[in-house]
């Protein structure tokens, strides 16, 4: 009890954004203290000894695709929720240590950013993992809510906000009102959908594999969600499926474009079955106040322009896309009677 008690005069408050791709961490009073991919490594210890975690975040993506048979890289958060508990756990203990520095006697109270679409199970299961990581307290907190609050909308007025949170495992579209979710539509495709959609196609084009960073660098550089009219042209290194050597082709921003039609179409079609479930009265507030684009997927170009011509809608960007979720929740975890509202339960 004593212990419980000067933890909660002493700690520092974080808000993490656990996402399929990235992972960021707040500070209350400090803001945004790390940013790293989702990604853990762990090595195959022998004689059924067990798994031993070797790197975490930015070290441990370097590994991706070049660790020997002992080594594996894995991404323990899939589609926005837990696929490995222990993976998690080591994950999670790695960045609450790297956001508070020396005071690693201090158990903190936490805010996680959850994707609407979690399960009771699956609470349950963040929970427990942010709790055996050393947190004191742990409290869910929904991704478009957070987006929302960090892109600097009143998400407790009656006034309508539609906010598309386009992440690496999910894209949640929420409508939000009164401090609550109105409506809302999640799908399981975002940036990582993109990336296996790029290597789909340049096997099927060009025969030839790549790894996943390869087709994320070719997303980064020349991919968007409209044709332009500038055609950007980049270099591909991969390997022959026939030959079985070492391959180097020339690929288009307007093949990318083709290459991701997929994906896109999908986002485009989850945003109109949110709007279709939008209360008429809610509905014509977004006429004025248009659609929020938050997350890392939004950053793709092409995408507010497509949403446009698809919706008719105001499309805008938050000022930072890729930290507005984290920014929202460090906002809300300062702020305790706003946590008591929004948060879930």
């Amino acid at each position: 009890m004593f212990n419980d008690y000067i933890s909660a005069c002493f700690s520092h408050d974080l808000a993490i954004d656990l996402g399929t791709a990235n992972t960021l961490v707040y500070a209350a009073g400090r803001g945004v203290v790390c940013s790293e991919p989702s990604v853990v490594s762990i090595v195959d210890e022998r004689e059924g000894r067990g798994r031993r975690v070797l790197a975490v975040g930015s070290e441990a993506k370097e590994m991706i695709g070049r660790t020997p048979g002992t080594i594996r890289a894995l991404r323990p958060i899939q589609d926005g929720v837990i696929a490995d508990f222990e993976v998690t756990e080591a994950m999670i203990r790695y960045f609450l240590r790297k956001a508070q520095d020396r005071m690693l006697f201090i158990r903190p109270r936490v805010v996680l950013c959850v994707p609407p679409c979690i399960t009771s199970v699956e609470k349950r299961a963040v929970r427990e993992a942010a709790l055996s990581a050393g947190a004191r307290e742990v409290f869910l907190l929904e991704e478009p809510m957070a987006a929302a609050i960090g892109a600097g909308l009143d998400v407790t007025a009656p006034d309508a906000n539609m906010v598309v949170d386009i992440g690496g495992g999910t894209t949640d579209v929420a409508v939000i009102a009164l401090a609550g979710v109105v409506a809302s539509r999640s799908l399981r495709v975002g940036g990582d959908a993109m990336d296996e959609a790029i290597s789909s196609y340049v096997k099927r084009k060009y025969n030839m594999l790549i790894g996943e960073r390869t087709a994320e660098r070719i997303k980064i550089d020349v991919g968007t969600a409209a044709p332009s009219a500038e055609t950007k042209v980049v270099e591909v290194k991969g390997r022959d499926l026939v030959a079985g050597i070492p391959k180097v082709v020339q690929t288009t921003s307007d093949e990318i474009c083709e290459a991701m039609r997929e994906p896109v179409h999908a986002i485009v079609e989850t945003v109109h079955l949110a709007l279709e479930s939008t209360p008429p009265e809610l509905a014509a507030d977004l006429v004025e106040r248009g659609i929020v684009l938050v997350g890392g997927g939004s950053l793709l170009p092409g995408l507010d322009e497509v949403l446009w011509q698809q919706t008719q809608l105001p499309i805008l960007r938050s000022a930072d896309p890729f930290s507005a979720v984290v920014e929202g929740a460090g906002q809300v975890v300062t702020n305790l009677s706003l946590l008591r509202e929004v948060a879930l339960g």
